[in-house]
């Protein structure tokens, strides 16, 4: 039996009738003109605003082997949010991108971000690249474009989705594979600044679990001087100036950037197979952060190590002789750095990383 037809509506359809602000989003990108502006830097070509973005990579290289690595927040933005926070987000988003980089020496040049939502709301997106932008200024590399896309019905109101990608340069010569790591090399951490952007999914569990959800006013407890809220939305530490700094000064034979798995995942990504870390987990102090999320969740120490960062964002591994100064010169640059471990031959069948 046929269906009765459905009355044709006479109204005239637009773009912003079925979703889409075509006048926001252009308000949008005079919002964050200034703010890219301020990140600019050699070899770039032009600014925001053209199909593509031009860069000129520096004279100074001359062998320069670019670069490049993408990445997101993850579920930290269920956090973000929850919790009205958006002005850091774009921080952790750069810093996810930047540090991955560097663990090869190479330094940021340009940083494009993606952002994606179901309505533009233009204060909160503003919010989110300015968070992006200081991140690039932290990072010392430019944002030179992007894409806000809107797209109706792909995401709830007042929801987003981000994501970025950071090219940089390293002289051919000078790239870090972690291959003249030996026996007997030292392993130095850099303190975190908290999880970083790492295993919200447990997190937000671990909030369920111990404060009811998300809008619990327990978020507000205090957390060794500043509420969980604050500490749980802290921003990734990004890491780049200073350790292009001792690079300058000093030969680093490998880098890690402990992201997703933890020490034990990621710090083999740097090991040849016949070298074995040893870190000592009493050679650094974890943040109270830490500590309650392994007594709410009731989370076993091996899987602590192998889903967050457990207060050491990076690790650089580097030549007994130099370790001392290397130390020195982070400190002095404002990192908490310590010696955490040690590189020794790995057992046959022995995981590539303990933490002891």
């Amino acid at each position: 039996m046929s269906q009765p037809a459905r009355p044709v509506s006479s109204e005239p359809l637009s773009y912003k009738a079925a979703g889409v602000d075509i006048d926001a989003g252009d308000a949008l990108v005079e919002r964050i003109k200034p703010l890219a502006r301020r990140t600019m830097r050699e070899g770039v070509l032009n600014g925001i605003g053209g199909f593509g973005a031009l860069f000129e990579v520096p004279k100074r290289y001359r062998e320069p082997v670019l670069v490049s690595g993408t990445d997101g927040v993850g579920t930290k933005l269920r956090m973000a949010f929850a919790l009205n926070r958006h002005d850091t987000v774009g921080i952790d988003l750069v810093a996810m991108s930047v540090n991955d980089i560097l663990v090869q020496g190479a330094e940021p040049l340009f940083f494009l971000d993606y952002f994606a939502c179901g309505r533009l709301d233009v204060d909160t997106a503003a919010r989110v690249v300015g968070g992006i932008a200081a991140g690039c200024e932290q990072a010392g590399c430019a944002l030179i474009g992007g894409e806000t896309a809107e797209m109706p019905d792909m995401y709830p109101d007042g929801e987003y989705d981000l994501a970025g990608f950071a090219v940089g340069a390293v002289e051919k010569s000078a790239i870090i594979d972690g291959r003249s790591i030996v026996p007997g090399d030292v392993v130095i951490g850099l303190a975190s600044s908290g999880v970083h952007s790492n295993g919200y999914s447990l997190v937000r569990r671990v909030i369920e679990r111990a404060c009811g959800g998300l809008d619990s006013p327990a978020l507000q407890q205090d957390l060794d001087g500043r509420t969980l809220a604050d500490a749980v939305m802290a921003p990734t530490r990004i890491y780049v100036k200073p350790v292009l700094a001792v690079l300058a000064e000093m030969p680093i034979k490998g880098i890690a950037h402990i992201t997703g798995g933890g020490l034990v995942e990621n710090v083999p990504r740097v090991l040849p197979e016949s070298c074995q870390a040893v870190l000592e987990q009493s050679a650094w102090q974890r943040s109270a952060l830490f500590d309650w999320l392994q007594r709410e969740g009731s989370i076993d120490p091996a899987e602590m190590h192998r889903v967050f960062n457990c207060g050491i964002g990076l690790v650089l591994v580097v030549e007994p002789a130099r370790a001392q100064a290397c130390i020195e010169r982070l400190r002095a640059l404002g990192e908490s750095a310590q010696r955490i471990g040690t590189i020794v031959p790995r057992p046959p069948g022995a995981a590539p990383t303990v933490v002891i």
